[in-house]
């Protein structure tokens, strides 16, 4: 136990200085540091090991402050090794020891340093202890034990004698223990806890607390829902974390965790592209060993297993070596998942698949990730006509299928990386219907089959109504998306058109933000259609399928083969890629309204982009063409690289109206928010963003074509108030797509971009956004199919017709089709008949509609 404290008056003044570096470490690592060398140097010749002792244990205080913890741990080995320092002051330094030995990547020989500090520290020391046993309790997964420590130790601390160290090791207390928390999934306590530390650091001026305090509020705003909140949360603690690389990079890794769990791994990607290389550079072993997990999962889940594999086992690796055994099935998941799709499937792949669910199992935090795993295990060895095997695995996921379980908006393709609490304790309902409908399947009992995945859907339809945050909605609605995509198989192998279309719809309205709406069957879509038609593309493997409504009944076709139609897209993307770089300046339009032959480009470029439109028109409408139809308006349902596609640059196409819908009952629910609004002509403003040669004589004829219209400055706020008031707003302004992470694609504006995400939180969005940008219409094709980026944002938050470019496009070309497209428009012309009329006038195919483009402004 430590001595009680001389009198002021008798201590030694270079004690008294080194203390002073200890609690200047707090707030000021780096006059700290330079105090504490000073210190040391003037304890060394005075020969005072307890001086000397203090000021190491300063210096290494800073040190970690600064980020730097090979340092923080060289120098506090170095104040436990003083020659003839006081027991207490050596207990102290195996304190401090504690965390950095955690964070380094041994939090249990982090427990063990803690045991040997305790005999010598005062109960305040043993409380400030406590606190720093939790971190490591929770880094090797013991969250109960970590809680009660941090209780034990908050209850004194509550009532200590309130110094700067006090206050440090009280905020630190709540933070731990709020952390705790969140891994536990109880975010209200998590909360209360960050506040509460919050509140305690900023008074205190414990600012390097205050900053890890609000660096874990994008993590909590994500769990919760707020996907716009926690994006802006990022921002500022990116701020304030500035200048700190390896808290900065902590909390990047504890946000792409956040971002993974709600199904957005190209956000999260980005965040672990920035987080990891820092995390390497300052030594941070636990916090890296995580990442390289997180960035594992990511990797898989964006359609790379082989980098998957390699990452995810360096992360086994690192995590075997820091003795974090229950960690480890985690990352064997995912190298075997990585396997599975590189790989025959083999007896011994299926074996190690069920070992593997069987540790996740044995861990009560990973229950629901064994069943997902299990679930596969089952799937794996049918595909070896291994029908013992297969019953084995499912029988243990429908066991207690007839009783009612509770479910949670949990993934069911990887595991998450925060221990889920009691929720996870049964099997999801989306597995457990799945394994049903698996069973069923096996028996050729198609009924049974059908009835499960149905059940199952409804269930997870039922908890998605209960969420009034888009986000929060689509987190749980995507939890049953491999349920949707099994019964989607069924139905192709059924043959019948109407199934076919159902789960189609069934799995786009799981598979993305923009789809979470009421489902619409063959007849909805019918009378919606008028003399139009709608072809929803469906992608069975290697094949891919449409279902045709038109003329009063659904046919369903085959139409080729998918890697055939992706080729020939990318070659007709390219074509007009070249083409708009290559094409000289167009003359004004002709008389008649149209461009000359230079305005569309050398007729080498023209020949090149109609012989490739022609090349995917062959492979994916020429079936088609039959039921399609050659003049009305046309409404398309895209899949997988089809969401890149230019659909005007089709020569069948030309000046025919194409709306592109993420799905039919999107299509439907954009048409119902059309006829919702207000009544009179449409309130227009305009926007001309920053480096683009003819913004702003674009915006100037597009005012000419609107009565009342309005011009606002190209900043965030400006734009962002003007989505509140207008029915049609154009953006003249460069765009930029993030094909990885769409949620940080944007418009670029004079004071900087306007991202996806900043959209996510508008309270409405207008009738009609037309986004005159290069790139702007572009949608992440990922493993799941799910359109996203601008357009998508857009029409979630409440627009019924996004116009947006898909390619790059010549400024002066965008200028000439917008002036085109706003005069037909203002005409009475509805957008997708506008566009279409404007893009054979001049030329520009690279424009696209989304939405429901079919009805007229006026």
């Amino acid at each position: 136990m430590s001595a009680t404290p001389d009198p002021p008056g008798d201590r030694d003044p270079l004690v008294v200085a080194a203390e002073a570096a200890v609690m200047r470490s707090l707030v000021d690592p780096g006059h700290a540091l330079q105090a504490g060398r000073f210190v040391l140097s003037a304890a060394r010749r005075a020969r005072s090991a307890e001086a000397e002792a203090v000021a190491l244990r300063a210096i290494a205080l800073a040190a970690r402050e600064l980020g730097d913890l090979r340092g923080a741990e060289h120098h506090l080995r170095a104040a436990i090794a003083t020659d003839g320092a006081p027991p207490d002051r050596i207990a102290q330094a195996r304190l401090s020891l504690v965390t950095v030995r955690t964070e380094r990547g041994h939090p249990l020989q982090a427990l063990r340093v803690a045991a040997l500090a305790w005999t010598d520290l005062s109960p305040l020391d043993r409380a400030k202890l406590d606190t720093q046993r939790a971190v490591a309790l929770a880094r090797l997964g013991r969250h109960q034990e970590a809680i009660a420590a941090c209780d034990r130790a908050l209850r004194v601390l509550v009532t200590a004698p309130g110094t700067i160290d006090d206050r440090r090791f009280l905020a630190g207390g709540l933070l731990n223990r709020g952390l705790v928390h969140s891994f536990r999934g109880d975010w209200d306590a998590a909360m209360r806890d960050l506040t509460a530390c919050l509140e305690i650091s900023n008074h205190a001026g414990l600012l390097h607390l205050a900053r890890l305090s609000a660096a874990n509020l994008p993590f909590l705003a994500v769990r919760r829902g707020d996907i716009a909140g926690a994006f802006k949360q990022y921002r500022e603690a990116e701020d304030t974390l500035f200048g700190f690389p390896e808290r900065l990079a902590t909390m990047r890794a504890d946000f792409a965790g956040a971002l993974l769990a709600a199904h957005l791994p190209g956000e999260a990607r980005a965040m672990l592209s920035l987080a990891v290389p820092d995390l390497e550079a300052s030594g941070a072993h636990v916090a890296l060993a995580e990442a390289r997990l997180k960035l594992a999962q990511v990797e898989l889940l964006t359609g790379d297993p082989h980098r998957a594999r390699q990452v995810a086992e360096q992360a086994a690796a690192e995590l075997a070596a820091q003795d974090r055994t229950s960690w480890l099935p985690l990352a064997r998941e995912v190298v075997l998942r990585a396997r599975l799709a590189l790989e025959p499937v083999t007896p011994a792949l299926v074996a190690e698949l069920v070992t593997c669910a069987d540790e996740l199992e044995d861990g009560f935090a990973h229950l629901a990730g064994a069943a997902a795993l299990r679930l596969v295990a089952a799937e794996a060895a049918l595909a070896l006509d291994d029908h013992p095997t297969a019953s084995a695995q499912l029988a243990r996921l429908t066991e207690h299928a007839e009783r009612e379980e509770p479910w949670a908006p949990i993934g069911t393709q990887l595991t998450s990386l925060a221990a889920e609490p009691a929720r996870t304790a049964e099997i999801p309902v989306p597995v457990r219907q799945h394994a049903l409908a698996l069973e069923a399947s096996l028996q050729e009992d198609a009924t049974g089959a059908f009835r499960a995945v149905r059940n199952g859907l409804s269930e997870v339809s039922e908890q998605v109504e209960t969420f009034d945050d888009p986000a929060l909605r689509a987190h749980a609605a995507r939890a049953g998306e491999r349920l949707a995509a099994f019964g989607l198989g069924l139905a192709v192998r059924g043959g019948c058109a109407g199934e076919v279309f159902e789960f189609a719809e069934r799995w786009r309205a799981v598979a993305a933000p923009s789809h979470a709406c009421s489902l619409v069957d063959t007849d909805r879509v019918r009378a919606e259609l008028g003399a139009g038609a709608l072809v929803e593309f469906v992608a069975d493997e290697e094949a891919l399928l449409a279902v045709v409504i038109a003329e009063g009944r659904a046919t369903l076709r085959r139409v080729g083969d998918v890697r055939a139609v992706k080729e020939a897209i990318v070659r007709l993307r390219y074509a007009l890629r070249r083409r708009a770089g290559e094409s000289p300046t167009p003359p004004p339009p002709s008389p008649d309204g149209h461009l000359s032959d230079m305005a569309m480009g050398s007729p080498r470029d023209v020949a090149d982009v109609e012989a490739a439109g022609l090349e995917v028109e062959r492979l994916l409408l020429r079936p088609l063409l039959a039921e399609l139809g050659d003049g009305g308006p046309l409404v398309v349902v895209p899949v997988g690289a089809l969401h890149t596609l230019p659909w005007g640059a089709l020569p069948c196409l030309r000046e025919r109206p194409v709306t592109v819908a993420a799905s039919a009952a999107a299509w439907v629910r954009a048409r119902e928010l059309r006829h919702a609004r207000r009544p009179g002509p449409p309130v227009v403003v305009a926007a001309a963003g920053p480096s683009l040669a003819h913004a702003h004589g674009e915006v100037a004829n597009v005012l000419a074509c609107h009565p009342d219209a309005r011009e606002v400055p190209a900043r965030g706020p400006a734009v962002l108030e003007a989505l509140g008031v207008a029915d049609v707003l154009h953006l003249a302004a460069h765009g930029v797509f993030h094909a990885r992470s769409p949620l940080v694609s944007g418009i670029t504006l004079d004071d900087g971009p306007l991202m996806a995400y900043d959209l996510l939180d508008v309270p409405r969005s207008p009738e009609l956004v037309v986004l005159s940008a290069c790139n702007s219409g572009m949608s992440r094709t990922p493993v799941d199919g799910a359109p996203l980026g601008l357009p998508g944002t857009f029409l979630a938050k409440g627009s019924s017709c996004v116009v947006a470019g898909l390619v790059p496009v010549r400024d002066e070309g965008a200028r000439a089709l917008m002036s085109v497209f706003h005069e037909l428009v203002a005409a009475g012309h509805s957008p997708a008949a506008a566009l279409a009329s404007a893009a054979a006038k001049t030329g520009e195919l690279g424009f696209a509609c989304f939405g429901a483009g079919d009805q007229p402004l006026y």
